[in-house]
Formats: C-alpha cells, sequence, structure tokens
C-alpha cells in the first residue's frame, strides 16, 4: 500500500510523523517554558531558556512542513462526526493550527528583539524583529498568553481523542496511529 496517500481508515506515515512529533515538542515546550526561570532585561538565553530557544525553532520549522502536507493532502473526513461536533472539531484544528504558526513566531521575535539567537547546532532563523524593539517584551509576554491557549486547545484535542476512542468507539484515535 502506498503510504503517501491517506486510506479511508489511516492517515498517511508522514501525517502521522508530524503530528506526533510536533505533539512531542508542544509538550517537550510547554514543560520547558513553564519551569525555565523568568527572563528580564539582561537575561542571558543559557540553559533551559536555550533549549526553549532550540525546540521552538525545530517547532517552527515542523509546523511549517505540516502545514505545506496539510494544504497538498486533504483531510480525512470525519469519521460519522456531522452537525455542531464536526463543526467544533473544525473550529478547534484551525486555532490549533493558527496558534501552531502565531506562538513560535511571537517567541521568535521576541528572541529576535533581545538579540538572542534562534535555532539549533548550525540551523539559526534570521531575527524578525530589530534588536533592543520597544514592543519586544509585549510581544514576549503574548507569547505565553497564547502558548496556555494552545494548552487548553491541545487539552481539548486530547479529550475528543479520549472521547471516541472510549465512549463512541468509532475508530477515530485509531486513524493517527
Amino acid at each position: 500500500m502506498n503510504d503517501a496517500a491517506p486510506s479511508p481508515d489511516r492517515y498517511t506515515a508522514v501525517a502521522k510523523l508530524l503530528h506526533w512529533s510536533i505533539a512531542l515538542m508542544i509538550v517537550l515546550q510547554l514543560i520547558i517554558g513553564w519551569t525555565m526561570p523568568e527572563v528580564h532585561r539582561g537575561t542571558l538565553p543559557e540553559g533551559k531558556i536555550a533549549w526553549h530557544l532550540g525546540i521552538g525553532s525545530i517547532i517552527v520549522l515542523l509546523v511549517a512542513l505540516r502545514v505545506i502536507w496539510r494544504m497538498t493532502h486533504a483531510p480525512l473526513p470525519a469519521a460519522g462526526d456531522s452537525g455542531w461536533s464536526h463543526r467544533l472539531a473544525q473550529a478547534n484544528h484551525l486555532l490549533l493550527y493558527l496558534l501552531m504558526i502565531v506562538v513560535p513566531v511571537l517567541g521568535w521575535a521576541n528572541a529576535s528583539a533581545r538579540h538572542w539567537t534562534v535555532g539549533v547546532g548550525w540551523f539559526e532563523l534570521p531575527a524578525i524583529m530589530t534588536a533592543g524593539a520597544k514592543i519586544g517584551p509585549l510581544v514576549g509576554d503574548i507569547h505565553g498568553w497564547l502558548a496556555e491557549v494552545l494548552a487548553v486547545l491541545a487539552g481539548l484535542h486530547v479529550l475528543a481523542g479520549a472521547y471516541h476512542h472510549f465512549v463512541r468507539r468509532d475508530g477515530t484515535l485509531r486513524r493517527m496511529w
């Protein structure tokens, strides 16, 4: 079976790899973000902050790939969902995608304003905000607030998957395994 195209009951291997890789990276990012030292003027990007920047750059790359994949490979139709639950799922997915783009970009902009390098090893992202920009701290605050919204939406996504698997038993969760 060619795994480049979805079967009626399974997502492609690429879609699954991107989904689970991004999910893992976001969980790691949230844990690091909540446990790293508070960032103030003069804080250096060391330790957990450096890890946060590195994982964030990986998330930017993976989400870009995921968006391209999604645009070129239609998602599977919902398994028996219609009406309000289907619209709610679509809204949650749209918001997840939006926040998976906006949250890392805001973090990247905040890091740029601090004149920090965002990247991993030889892979470095260019600065997207002028070093010392006065709006940098506000961008960083918004980054943190929206990360919390992303965490809530991701939690709802997980709960919906569990509901489909354990209550409805409709195979929705198995399509992404």
